[in-house]
């Protein structure tokens, strides 16, 4: 039975249910079918409209949980990407065929390895990290970011584990104290199983973990991670939820019962609950690759075929050397968002416009970035520029919500923006300047952005969208509003009222263990 911190301090859950949107979770709740996070919301503070990083994709929104800093600080720019300095693509799974593509062993080295041990700066720390250095006792469940001070070897616990870790996957990872990534790693015997992280499995590998790791007492920290809403919504889209947020609520019931019941586990655990990001119904596919018919596109090599080939030349090496044909652009769609990067660099400002052009010109393309000299622009799509532009950096003129200061010129129609007593207010677009300058200034971003309109996303590099189902990734507020719920944290609340992003969510984990004497102030 799970036991407070000792001292009487309260132990904390971050539990992050993957795309939930605000709506969903509140019918869910109505219906009856969440019971668990209906007691949260209803002993705590509820937050629906936390504005996700943009591009709002996971691995950039796990990222900004984890870390509590925007892309520009913490490195990781999209779903898809390409590496300047490896010259290749990077591709965290936008889809099956999309990693086939790019090579299914290296995606699943990117996506498991390299995200964390490489592409993640070291210039942030996690709040596993953080809590490691404190001495709190961390814990997690299969997450995206999991960086911490603990050293796990692969884990050998069942038949299939055992096949891949000694064929695939063979490299110890720094994560935190208790550690659980699929099959992959499991810093103890709890007798769970994931079948390797499939869809449909991982919800209930959570819920099993995190029961264990109640009953015995074993975590202060736990990011419990809840990651099959996402995959039935881009299936069956956004309004296909309800069902599958009541899958995760049961899992969370697992862990509370696990902990003697709810009224227990609340008086012995603080709770945070978010979502990502959101999604939105999808209805048309914008062919960005084709769109770039006209120039010299990088295309990925294939140096492996998929998983078969290492398991016949067993021992996982990654490969290092040009991975990609040379070209004088990159090209990568990230679902509702892409990124375009110059590898032609004599001719940077010529092929920036050129992209602009094209981008401006393909049909679904809603807004368009880049930067200019110590600028951002922003621009509206549209032949000819008839989207109009606007113009920002950090600076004095206006503030937004969160207080940050801009000058700003241009087209203030571009985001259907305003100005109040001061304050810009973009009510489409949420926390548009501060979400697109650190897109813009992430060390790994392409030289132009582009965001999809609703409705629309732009096919993968596997020739796949989700028409029919739900997406997510664009700077407009149809999927740019993660949930965001706390009740039992410790010292004062924060206020409800006050605009929220993901990037508070750190905050909100390190003050609860600093006001209980647990982490020192930064």
């Amino acid at each position: 039975m799970s036991r407070p911190v000792a001292g009487g301090l309260k132990k904390l859950v971050l539990v992050v249910v993957d795309a939930m949107v605000p709506a969903m979770l509140e019918e869910a709740i109505a219906q009856g079918q969440a019971p668990a996070l209906g007691r949260i919301l209803a002993e705590g503070t509820y937050i629906p409209e936390c504005v996700a990083p943009f591009p709002s994709v996971t691995p950039v929104c796990a990222a900004t949980i984890t870390t509590g800093a925007g892309p520009a600080e913490h490195g990781i720019p999209a779903m898809n990407w390409f590496h300047r300095g490896e010259h290749r693509y990077v591709e965290y799974g936008s889809s099956f065929t999309a990693s086939r593509r790019h090579g299914v062993l290296r995606s699943l080295t990117d996506t498991v390895y390299r995200m964390n041990a490489e592409h993640l700066s070291r210039e942030v720390a996690t709040v596993f990290e953080r809590l490691d250095d404190a001495g709190v006792r961390t814990a997690g469940t299969t997450y995206l970011i999991y960086r911490g001070r603990h050293t796990h070897q692969v884990s050998d616990e069942g038949a299939l584990a055992k096949i891949v870790g000694s064929t695939v996957f063979t490299k110890p990872v720094q994560g935190p104290r208790e550690l659980f990534y699929a099959d992959l790693y499991a810093s103890r015997r709890t007798g769970c199983r994931s079948q390797l992280g499939m869809p449909g499995i991982r919800d209930q590998h959570t819920g099993c973990v995190g029961a264990y790791l109640a009953a015995h007492d074993l975590y202060d920290f736990l990011l419990f991670s809840l990651p099959d809403n996402d995959a039935v919504s881009h299936r069956d889209g956004p309004a296909a939820q309800v069902s599958s947020i009541a899958a995760a609520d049961r899992q969370l019931q697992r862990l509370m019962d696990a902990a003697g019941g709810t009224d227990r586990f609340l008086a012995t655990n603080a709770v945070i609950v978010c979502s990502d990001h959101a999604q939105t119904e999808i209805t048309a596919s914008i062919p960005i690759l084709e769109a770039f018919a006209g120039f010299s596109v990088a295309t990925p090599r294939r140096l492996r075929d998929s998983v078969l080939d290492t398991v016949r030349e067993p021992g996982l090496r990654w490969e290092s050397g040009p991975l990609a044909t040379p070209g004088e652009l990159a090209v990568c769609p990230s679902m509702r968002s892409a990124q375009v990067y110059v590898l032609d660099e004599p001719r940077r400002e010529e092929l920036i416009a050129a992209s602009v052009e094209t981008l401006a010109g393909l049909d679904g393309v809603d807004l368009i970035m880049w930067q200019e000299g110590e600028e951002a622009v922003i621009a509206g799509a549209g032949e000819g520029g008839a989207g109009g532009r606007l113009a920002f950096a950090p600076g004095s003129g206006v503030v937004d919500r969160h207080g940050r200061g801009w000058r700003v010129s241009g087209d203030l129609a571009v985001l259907g923006a305003t100005i109040d007593a001061g304050t810009l207010v973009t009510p489409d677009y949420p926390d548009a300047l501060g979400r697109v300058w650190s897109a813009l200034h992430c060390a790994h971003a392409g030289d132009v952005l582009a965001s999809a309109g609703p409705g629309r996303e732009f096919a993968d590099w596997g020739g796949q969208d989700h028409i029919g189902g739900g997406s997510h990734g664009s700077l407009h507020r149809c999927d740019s509003f993660a949930t965001l719920a706390f009740c039992g944290l410790a010292g004062q609340p924060p206020a409800a009222g006050r605009p929220w992003r993901l990037q508070d969510i750190t905050a909100l984990v390190c003050d609860h263990f600093s006001s209980q004497d647990r982490l020192g102030a930064d």
